[in-house]
């Protein structure tokens, strides 16, 4: 089955997505810092099971081609990108689907699925984490410039922004992550872990350059019956 790629409006801005299959379980990918459906999930949009799954890959407010409105990170902008992929899924009309979210987008999908339990079927998420320590902090500064990144996971960022608003997105990423630092536990989501009733899988690579396995375990020891 072919992809299909649109636009709909929703909580006041123009959300791009891409949607493939018929299966009656739908599911929506949930892309990391700077990414859209297309650069995330080239893959499973194209091999995933059609049959079983109808497959929907976003790109969140001032990423990929939901540009406008430039991408900005103010305190809450994990919730409100889940606020925006849970509401982009109701206007597909779709009552219930499934969640896979890597990177930032894992943890939208952890407040996603904390926050509106009764929408969520099941949920997957990897190099994902619940807060931010000052070693994560360090970690983030470390890409802060993107001119030292290596050329194969610049290129296709580069060519989907140019590169003023990609090296100014990551510089805006960076100061907004890090702010959760600030706060004594350094708290993104924490709190909302307990809430997540629904079947959790939480993936990690053991070399995951951004993000320490600790997270992941911790994650883990906080949803109750997770994988």
């Amino acid at each position: 089955t072919s992809i299909t790629s649109a636009k709909i409006q929703v909580n006041g801005v123009h959300l791009h997505y891409q949607q493939t299959g018929e299966g009656s379980h739908a599911v929506l990918l949930l892309p990391g810092m700077l990414g859209s459906g297309q650069t995330d999930f080239g893959p499973q949009l194209k091999s995933m099971n059609k049959q079983l799954f109808t497959i929907v890959a976003w790109d969140p407010r001032g990423y990929g081609q939901s540009i406008p409105p430039s991408r900005d990170f103010p305190p809450d902008f994990f919730e409100r990108d889940a606020k925006d992929a849970v509401d982009l899924m109701q206007a597909l009309k779709f009552k219930k689907f499934s969640l896979l979210g890597w990177s930032d987008g894992g943890i939208t999908a952890l407040i996603a699925a904390a926050k509106y339990p009764t929408l969520i079927h099941k949920l997957v998420v990897w190099g994902a984490n619940a807060s931010v320590t000052q070693e994560d902090v360090r970690i983030y500064n470390g890409i802060r410039d993107v001119s030292k990144w290596s050329e194969k996971v610049k290129k296709p960022l580069e060519e989907m922004y140019g590169h003023k608003y990609f090296a100014q997105t990551c510089e805006a990423w960076v100061d907004g992550i890090s702010r959760f630092a600030e706060k004594s536990d350094g708290n993104i989501c924490q709190q909302l872990l307990p809430d997540i009733k629904c079947p959790t899988f939480i993936i990690h690579g053991e070399k995951d350059p951004l993000v320490p396995q600790a997270h992941a375990e911790y994650i883990h020891k906080h949803i109750k019956g997770s994988r």
